[in-house]
C-alpha cells in the first residue's frame, strides 16, 4: 500500500479539499465511534491548526509532507495544555506543562493531533481494559479486546480515524494491539526516539513507536522522530531509513530465523501455529534460507520481564503521592494522606504492580529475585547478539492466542501476563521489532539487530508480496 501521508499531502496541496474539512470529518468519526478509543478529542486546537494550514496552502507556501495530517496520541504523552491522564484517576485533572520531544517534532512539521487515545492505565495491561474510561473495543469485533496497552491508538488507525497514531511500547504494547487490529506497529531500537515527555512505566524498555496503515508511512515517521535529545540521555543518533522505492522486492543472501520453542509451545493457538508454519514453508519455497533457533522458554521470558518492569514502575510511580502531581486526599496525618491518595486513585492492576515491584526490590529479595532477573536479561541480550550473527531477521508470532472477549482476562492477571510471551523477550533485548498485518490473522513480528529497522521493513515488504 502506498503512503497515506503523501496521498493526503498531494490532495491538500492540489486543494481537492481543505484541511479544515479533513479534520472536521475525522473529529466527527471519533465522536461517533463505538470503539471507546478516545479519552479526549482536541477539536478546538485541531481546527485552529487546520485553518493555519489552509491559509499557507492558499498563499502558495511550501509545506512539509506531514503538514495537516491528523494523528492520535496515546494518553501517556505530554502535549502542552491538554489533559494527560494516563487513563488513571490519579491524573484526571493534570494538564501537561510541556510537550514530549517526539510529539513536538511532529508538530514542528505541521502534523495535527486530534485525539488523546484510551489505553491501559500507565501502560499497565495487555488488553486496554485496565482504564478508568472503560475498555477499548477491537476494530474488527466490538466484543473482543483491542489489545494493550496502546489499544486506542491501534483502533483509531485501523478504523482510519487517524492517519497514524503514536503509541508506547514497553513489553509489547504497540506490537500486540497492532496484530489484534491488523495494522503496522513498530517498536524501534531502544533510544532511537527520545522518551522525554513519555510517562515512564519501565524506563529500561520504554520505547516511542507508531501505528500506521503501510510501511512507507512508518518510514516517514521514524525518520521524523528519531535523533539524539539532550533531555534524554538514553537517546542516540541513528541512521536514516531510505525511501521504500529504493528497496529490493526479494532479499538476496538472506537468512530468516525462528524460535523452535515458540512454535512448539502448547499454549500457542493451533490456527496461529498452522498459519506460521505455512508462512515458513512459503519462504523456503521462495528460496529463502530458514533456520530454527533455540531460545529461553516463554515463561522464563515473561517472569524476567515482569520482575524488571514491576521494579521500575514501583520506582517511577513513587512520585505520584498527591503532593506534586495528581489528585490529593487530605488527612490529618501526612502518611495517611499518601496511603489514601494512592489507594483511591490507582487501578487494581497498577497497585498490583507497585506492590510486586517493591517486593522484589526489598531487602532479602532483591538479591534473590531482582538481581538474578538482571543477570538473566544480560544473558538474553548476549543470546540475541549470537543469533544475529547467524540470521538477518527473526520471525515470530505476535501473541499465543487470538484477542479474548472483553472481560475474560480481568479476573486472571496471569493469563494477561502470559499473553506477552512472544513480545517481552525482544523488549529486554532493546531490539527493533515490527508487527506486520499478514502471515497469520493476528500478524507476525519481524525482529532485527539494533538499528536495523530498514532490514525489517524490506523483509516486511517482501512478505507482503507473498
Amino acid at each position: 500500500m502506498s503512503s497515506k501521508i503523501r496521498q493526503i499531502h498531494t490532495e491538500l496541496t492540489r486543494q481537492e479539499y481543505s484541511c479544515t474539512d479533513l479534520i472536521k470529518n475525522k473529529l466527527s468519526e471519533l465522536e461517533n465511534s463505538p470503539h471507546n478509543s478516545a479519552n479526549s478529542i482536541l477539536a478546538k486546537t485541531a481546527l485552529q491548526k487546520a485553518q493555519e494550514i489552509d491559509q499557507k496552502i492558499q498563499q502558495g507556501k511550501k509545506l512539509d509532507e506531514l503538514a495537516g495530517i491528523p494523528f492520535g496520541v496515546k494518553d501517556v504523552y505530554l502535549l502542552q495544555g491538554t489533559y494527560a491522564t494516563a487513563s488513571a484517576d490519579m491524573l484526571k485533572s493534570y494538564k501537561a506543562p510541556y510537550t514530549a520531544t517526539a510529539i513536538q517534532k511532529l508538530l514542528d512539521k505541521g502534523a495535527i493531533p486530534i485525539v488523546r487515545e484510551n489505553c491501559d492505565s500507565f501502560g499497565h495491561g495487555s488488553s486496554s481494559e485496565n482504564t478508568v474510561f472503560g475498555a477499548v473495543k477491537n476494530a474488527l469485533d466490538l466484543q473482543t479486546v483491542a489489545g494493550g496497552s496502546s489499544g486506542g491508538s491501534a483502533v483509531n488507525v485501523a478504523k482510519n480515524y487517524t492517519v497514524f497514531s503514536i503509541g508506547g511500547d514497553t513489553g509489547g504494547s504497540i506490537r500486540q494491539p497492532a496484530g489484534f487490529n491488523q495494522v503496522y506497529g513498530l517498536k524501534p531500537t531502544y533510544g532511537r526516539i527520545s522518551r522525554f515527555g513519555l510517562m515512564a512505566y519501565a524506563s529500561s524498555t520504554d520505547c516511542v513507536g507508531m501505528f500506521t496503515q503501510n510501511l512507507e508511512d512508518t518510514t516517514i515517521l521514524l525518520n521524523a522522530m528519531s535523533g539524539k535529545d539532550f533531555r534524554d540521555q538514553t537517546s542516540v543518533d541513528s541512521p536514516k531509513i531510505s525511501e521504500v522505492s529504493t528497496w529490493k522486492t526479494k532479499p538476496s543472501n538472506f537468512t530468516v530465523g525462528f524460535y523452535r520453542n515458540f512454535i512448539e509451545n502448547e499454549a500457542l493457538d493451533a490456527s496461529i501455529k498452522a498459519d506460521f508454519i505455512n508462512l515458513i514453508e512459503k519462504l523456503q519455497n521462495q528460496g529463502i534460507n530458514v533456520q530454527a533457533l533455540d531460545f529461553y522458554d516463554a515463561q522464563t521470558l515473561v517472569a524476567t520481564y515482569y520482575i524488571v518492569a514491576m521494579a521500575e514502575t514501583a520506582s517511577n510511580l513513587a512520585r505520584l503521592d498527591g503532593i506534586n502531581y495528581g489528585e490529593r486526599s487530605d488527612e490529618s496525618v501526612l502518611k495517611d494522606g499518601y496511603a489514601l491518595t494512592r489507594s483511591q486513585n490507582f487501578t487494581q492492576e497498577t497497585k498490583r504492580r507497585i506492590v510486586s515491584g517493591n517486593q522484589v526490590l526489598s531487602q532479602g529479595h532483591s538479591e534473590e529475585i531482582y538481581l538474578q532477573a538482571q543477570n538473566l536479561r544480560n544473558n538474553i541480550m548476549a543470546h540475541f547478539a549470537n543469533d544475529f550473527e547467524q540470521v538477518n531477521v527473526i520471525l515470530s508470532p505476535v501473541a499465543p492466542n487470538h484477542p479474548p472477549k472483553i472481560g475474560e482476562n480481568l479476573k486472571n492477571p496471569l493469563a494477561m501476563y502470559l499473553s506477552d510471551a512472544y513480545t517481552v523477550g525482544f523488549s529486554l533485548g532493546k531490539l527493533p521489532t515490527l508487527t506486520a498485518p499478514f502471515g497469520t490473522d493476528i500478524g507476525v513480528q519481524i525482529t532485527t539487530a539494533k538499528n536495523q529497522e530498514e532490514t525489517a521493513f524490506q523483509f516486511a515488504q517482501f512478505l507482503e508480496t507473498l
